[in-house]
């Protein structure tokens, strides 16, 4: 949830959604790719550019290592990391320091890597580990999840107040690639999704997939909903984090996965629409919403599609406002800004699409390869490849490169912005870089 004290800008009304291009102020990152859940950040005056010896605020080393990104409340910071003994961390830093203010082992838990998963039994990518799921944050709580299905609520003092294992709640995953979802708060609730091969073609009962609430202050289940579509096999898997949006008032928790997209009431877990048949395979890229349309990608490197939004029950086909088929990422989420669509393949093509047309822009290769997500602000948009290397882009119609920030590090984490600051996640340690600063020694 956004602080009171950055709720003083009007929010667009007219039927947009506020998960748009809101005017709100966006002084914390309070989530998986910000307040809205669009990597869409309102600061202003964040760095153009950096390196190893120049603006960079200060680095702290890591315990180890892992996918999540770093959430920010004030000077609370917080993110997750595994550590090679399989121990499932939390960490506080101070924003403004990078010093560690406090470190508690949720739980164990070594993935098990390979290049050929067996149905039924997860195998890690040897891109992400239990740490790949970003914590989520209220005004005083921190909810964390790992690739164990842990999921623990604590107070910003590192006091854990409640936790539960979706494993044991609900049966075992059958994800081929690890589970990787964020959650999102929302009314005092954490909503969390698992969408899994069902392996109704090897055993007579189907596995779930599903979406779950809980009261964030006692951990208590507030509701369940079984989430099956028509996919079948690795179709089935997403690693994609859910969309809160509200339109006409209404709000909704739209998902994408498993062939499907649809909406939800986050207040109940009911069905609102859904637009099935959208067959693609496995889908990591999450959804993102403006101007009446959800935008979203189609598994395994499909086509990136628009979605007229609202309405119920079963949507037609004709709901597609349009679609693009090149260059779709497989990995890295979609960006709107600007009234325009951001892309980047895992190979490094970027391109800028007219988000109300679909109609190319612009392309160009960046140096790859990419899995983290781009964001925005201040009328840039920020590419960080796994190579360390962050390409700073204009965010308008021609194309205009800014800047080539490089790091000697690897970044697959997505970026977060807050209090003027951007901060980068790499596998050896957590960065912060402004325009203004002097580059730290820590």
């Amino acid at each position: 949830m956004i602080p009171a004290r950055s709720c003083k800008l009007l929010v667009l009304a007219c039927g947009l959604f506020l998960a748009s291009e809101s005017t709100l102020p966006a002084a914390d990152w309070p989530q998986w790719r910000g307040p809205h859940g669009n990597g869409v950040s309102s600061e202003t005056g964040l760095a153009l550019r950096w390196s190893n010896s120049e603006g960079i605020l200060w680095k702290t080393e890591l315990p180890e290592w892992g996918g999540s990104t770093p959430v920010v409340r004030g000077e609370a910071l917080f993110l997750t990391s595994q550590t090679d003994a399989g121990k499932l961390l939390v960490l506080r830093l101070n924003s403004k320091t990078g010093k560690i203010v406090w470190i508690r082992q949720i739980g164990v838990g070594q993935p098990v890597t390979g290049d050929r998963p067996k149905r039924g039994i997860q195998v890690f990518h040897r891109w992400h580990n239990m740490a790949s799921p970003s914590a989520v944050t209220s005004s005083n709580r921190i909810v964390v999840q790992f690739g164990t299905g842990d999921i623990a609520a604590l107070d910003f003092s590192g006091k854990v107040l409640w936790k539960r294992n979706l494993q044991k709640d609900h049966g075992r995953f059958t994800i081929w690639w690890g589970f990787a979802n964020s959650s999102v708060v929302n009314d005092g609730q954490v909503i969390t999704v698992c969408m899994q091969d069902s392996l109704a073609d090897r055993q007579p009962k189907a596995v779930s997939s599903y979406i779950v609430a809980h009261d964030i202050e006692t951990g208590r289940r507030l509701w369940k909903t079984i989430r099956q579509t028509r996919a079948d096999g690795e179709q089935c898997d997403a690693y994609t984090t859910p969309l809160l949006v509200k339109q006409g008032g209404r709000q909704q928790l739209v998902i994408m996965g498993a062939n499907q997209l649809d909406a939800y009431n986050p207040t109940d877990g009911r069905q609102l629409w859904f637009l099935p048949g959208l067959t693609g395979g496995r889908t990591v890229p999450s959804p993102t919403a403006g101007l009446g349309l959800i935008f979203a990608v189609r598994g395994l490197r499909g086509e990136i599609l628009a979605v007229h939004s609202g309405g119920s029950g079963r949507l037609a086909e004709d709901r597609i406002a349009w679609t693009y088929r090149h260059n779709s990422p497989d990995t890295c989420c979609p960006l709107l800004y600007h009234g325009l669509l951001f892309t980047v393949s895992d190979d490094g093509i970027a391109q800028c699409l007219d988000a109300k047309t679909g109609q190319l822009q612009w392309r160009t290769r960046l140096k790859g390869p990419f899995k983290a997500s781009p964001i925005a602000a201040d009328g840039r948009v920020y590419f960080p490849s796994s190579t360390g290397v962050c390409t700073v882009i204009a965010a308008q119609r021609e194309l205009k490169q800014l800047a080539a920030n490089p790091l000697d590090d690897q970044i697959i984490a997505s970026p977060a912005a807050a209090n003027g600051t951007i901060f980068l996640r790499g596998r050896k340690r957590l960065y912060a870089i402004r325009s203004d600063a002097k580059t730290s020694s820590k």
